[in-house]
């Protein structure tokens, strides 16, 4: 599977993780897909991220996650798959909070913010059945625990 994955920062990279495991992270979720892809994976501050949470979702403040799929102008098959945002305050926090190594919680969030840009969601009880069955398969397999054995990340 051939995946570019570009790495943005927008905060101080003092306890984030380097390029190299938001890659391997991503690639891990696109591991299945037999085309080439190509995505962002950008960190965030909390203004940033409570922007774009209220401007996209209607919602205020900071939320841990967000992916923005890339729809192509013409209808055609494109590589890109998008921009996945993760907050930096928001994923110490919760890691914090949540008993949870926090590189693990990048982890998960980076395989889920992919899997949003692939067309999974949690919507419905069904729907979060097979995602979450999924982020925890991909994670297990990179070395990472379940993510939602004792709570989740997104508050459901």
């Amino acid at each position: 599977m051939n995946a570019q994955v570009a790495v943005q920062y927008a905060v101080a990279r003092r306890g984030v993780p380097a390029p190299v495991s938001f890659r391997r992270w991503a690639q891990a979720a696109l591991a299945r897909r037999r085309r080439p892809a190509a995505l962002v994976v950008r960190v965030v501050g909390g203004a940033e991220m409570a922007r774009l949470n209220r401007r996209y979702r209607g919602k205020s403040g900071a939320t841990n996650v967000l992916s923005f799929p890339f729809a192509a102008p013409l209808p055609q098959a494109r590589d890109t798959l998008g921009d996945v945002v993760i907050c930096a305050p928001c994923v110490r926090r919760e890691a914090r909070e949540q008993g949870k190594p926090v590189r693990a919680h990048w982890a998960h969030l980076t395989v889920h913010g992919v899997l949003h840009l692939l067309g999974y969601d949690h919507n419905g009880e069904g729907e979060a059945r097979v995602m979450e069955g999924l982020e925890a398969k991909i994670l297990g397999a990179l070395g990472y625990p379940d993510p939602y054995r004792g709570g989740d990340c997104d508050g459901r």
